[in-house]
């Protein structure tokens, strides 16, 4: 059942509620690599689903034109452009939808097709930031159908790891930034990815769902063509021990 829901800058999203829903991590994602994205940037996400992560991204450059909202004075923003990348028809529908209800078309282009065939659907290192909420699971756990839109989105059903990383070498640019969210088990496969790839990870933050626990999720930034340096952020505690969000992750959701 189609549902529209409202996000926290306002913008809104059409959902299915029988197909998969945007949770936490596209949220947190989206706040990670928003700070990195500059005055006239090309941000493309892929495997956007209903076109969650551009539409967050591009609350953080509002204007009446669309461009930034807080230009240096006595210049005049270049508007950052957003491409939203899908591989389910359906989903794709959904996103392009959620843009025009919110007269988003000059800012956010979804576009259907599979991340694998980047090198055709796009000029070649025409972005400068690349954002991917990869499905994480190579197990048979929890899968269900291999075409169900739920598997599809959780599990390396049509895209691997490999096809990820490959897809934003082929599409950044010399110095262009790659934003990721992913398990912390697979992050020796990341890491040999992104050396595949050219690329260095300059940025990790691992996600706890409690203090004292295991992370579960890791932010990740990388740069295309990049010199070795890693920084280790602290890690980010989703609740406190009542349960409740911590102060950061309510001012993320912008509570």
């Amino acid at each position: 059942m189609l549902q529209t829901d409202t996000l926290k800058n306002g913008y809104k999203i059409i959902q299915d509620t029988d197909r998969f829903q945007f949770g936490i991590d596209a949220v947190l994602l989206a706040d990670f690599a928003a700070g990195s994205v500059h005055e006239g940037d090309k941000v493309i996400d892929l495997g956007t689903g209903t076109g969650i992560i551009p539409l967050l991204m591009a609350g953080r450059w509002k204007s009446t034109e669309g461009a930034f909202n807080t230009p240096l004075r006595g210049t005049q923003a270049t508007q950052v452009t957003f491409t939203g990348l899908e591989v389910q028809e359906a989903s794709a529908e959904m996103a392009a939808q959620s843009v025009a209800l919110n007269g988003l078309e000059k800012q956010i282009q979804i576009v259907h097709g599979d991340l694998k065939e980047a090198g055709r659907l796009f000029p070649r290192h025409s972005f400068n930031v690349v954002t991917c909420n990869p499905p994480y699971m190579i197990d048979e756990h929890g899968r269900g159908n291999a075409l169900d839109a739920k598997t599809i989105a959780r599990h390396e059903v049509l895209c691997t790891l490999e096809d990820v990383v490959a897809a934003a070498d082929t599409l950044l640019a010399t110095h262009g930034k790659f934003f990721m969210i992913h398990r912390p088990f697979r992050l020796p496969e990341i890491f040999s990815a992104l050396e595949k790839h050219s690329m260095e990870m300059k940025r990790m933050r691992l996600i706890q769902p409690f203090a004292g626990k295991e992370p579960n999720m890791v932010l990740i930034e990388a740069r295309k063509n990049a010199k070795r340096r890693l920084t280790i952020e602290p890690p980010l505690v989703v609740r406190n021990d009542n349960g409740e969000y911590t102060d950061e992750i309510h001012r993320i959701y912008g509570d």
